[in-house]
């Protein structure tokens, strides 16, 4: 069990693409979760519907939310008795609850036009033609509107959730079985079969992970505030270290998948150069800066979107919006990031001391023994053209005559002190 998010919908991809390439006969999707995020349930069920071989989905336990938008996008559904469909209202990830209606809106289009994408059939009643939905699109509906009424199922009170039972009443269940091998021969009628399971690589979990779009908006977060830190201070090495870092882990996951492409990878480094040249080269902040700044935000932008040589014929508009909500969200995250580190640098704690303190008393840049000497009388260790090596209580000290050549033994007063040395005269 998994909710949907960004690893789910490239191992649905890399899934997709083994079975055509191994020529099977159809796909089996086993599903058990209570949903997820939506951009990535949309592109799941987008790939379901383009797929070129049948795709069916077994519900285990739970096609609620996100998940029930993809079983809904699948050629057939089957579900185990005790399994339920349904409650796809989108809600907040970080306090549960019900989101604007907006999102709302938009759940219910692409619910109701997944159910219409399965088209209808047509019966013949007293010499009449009917046409039915295959999948109801006002019962999809209800599953994201409680104000939608299906009678006998829910009320206006209700978000739509069916048991096993009651989605075969409403022909959102082919059928219903208890085991993925009773899906296969019994509903499905391969009596004779080879069951392929995809097993994603640990490599498939880490670009999962990378692509996830919270994780890539604090890698924003981390390439902002770096270049920020070292444009404030250049050549600390940390602040770039850090933006490099986060660029990395932010482009190496989107250039294997195919949405980085070269030249958007290019334009972030070209982006990069400009802002070192504006710091070593033409201190202060120009042209190059500005340039560099835009360069590296369009490519952190074009990056997520899946153009071809800047054509974005085709491209849907929600993928942009993603795309450009993600790196919004990271430039917010970076400046909360900024504000907070020149609040909180050379203050007590973890950053006390990254910055040196407006308060030194009590410390010097250099040894202040030389001066402690000043009076006292020691011999020249060697002789002082006026400079040389002087010996004062077995200390040895560069030191320079006042007076004239001073012979190597001869007993010296110390007059003063500067620039590191003694100022001496012959006693």
């Amino acid at each position: 069990m998994e909710n949907i998010g960004s690893n789910t919908w490239i191992y649905l991809k890399n899934g997709l693409h083994e079975a055509q390439l191994s020529n099977a006969d159809a796909v089996l999707l086993h599903m058990n979760t209570y949903g997820g995020g939506v951009l990535e349930a949309d592109s799941m069920r987008t790939a379901i519907l383009n797929a070129q071989i049948p795709v069916y989905v077994y519900i285990d336990v739970n096609a609620a939310s996100a998940g029930a938008l993809i079983a809904i996008a699948s050629d057939s559904i089957y579900m185990r008795s005790s399994a339920t469909i349904g409650a796809a209202t989108v809600v907040e990830g970080g306090t549960g609850a019900e989101a604007p209606d907006k999102y709302q809106s938009y759940m219910r289009g692409i619910m109701r036009a997944t159910a219409e994408s399965h088209g209808k059939y047509t019966t013949i009643e007293n010499g009449d033609s009917i046409s039915t939905w295959r999948r109801d699109p006002l019962v999809a509906e209800a599953m994201v509107d409680e104000k939608i009424v299906i009678p006998g199922y829910a009320d206006s009170t209700q978000i739509l959730t069916l048991t096993a039972s009651q989605a075969i009443e409403l022909g959102y269940c082919e059928g219903i079985a208890e085991s993925v091998h009773e899906v296969i021969v019994a509903e499905l009628g391969y009596s004779d079969y080879n069951l392929e399971t995809y097993n994603p690589t640990f490599y498939d979990k880490i670009k999962g992970f990378l692509t996830n779009g919270v994780l890539q908006a604090f890698l924003i977060m981390f390439i902002i505030g770096g270049i920020y830190f070292e444009l404030q201070s250049p050549g600390v090495g940390f602040p770039s270290a850090a933006a490099l870092t986060a660029a990395i882990l932010y482009f190496t996951p989107l250039y294997l998948t195919g949405y980085a492409q070269n030249w958007e990878v290019l334009l972030f480094v070209v982006g990069l150069i400009f802002i070192v040249f504006e710091i070593f080269v033409v201190p202060g902040f120009g042209v190059t800066g500005i340039l560099g700044i835009l360069f590296i935000l369009s490519s952190l932008i074009l990056a997520l979107v899946g153009n071809i040589n800047f054509n974005f014929e085709g491209l849907p508009a929600k993928e942009v919006f993603k795309a450009f909500m993600t790196v919004l969200g990271g430039m917010g995250m970076g400046i909360v990031l900024i504000i907070y580190l020149m609040s909180r640098i050379g203050k007590k704690g973890i950053f006390m001391n990254v910055a040196l303190h407006a308060d030194q008393e009590g410390y010097v840049s250099v040894p202040l023994e030389p001066e402690s000497i000043i009076g006292k009388t020691g011999f020249a260790a060697t002789v002082l053209r006026p400079s040389g090596k002087v010996n004062v209580d077995g200390q040895y000290y560069d030191a320079i005559s006042l007076r004239g050549m001073i012979e190597k033994g001869e007993e010296v007063v110390i007059k003063r002190y500067e620039n590191f040395q003694l100022y001496v005269v012959r006693k």
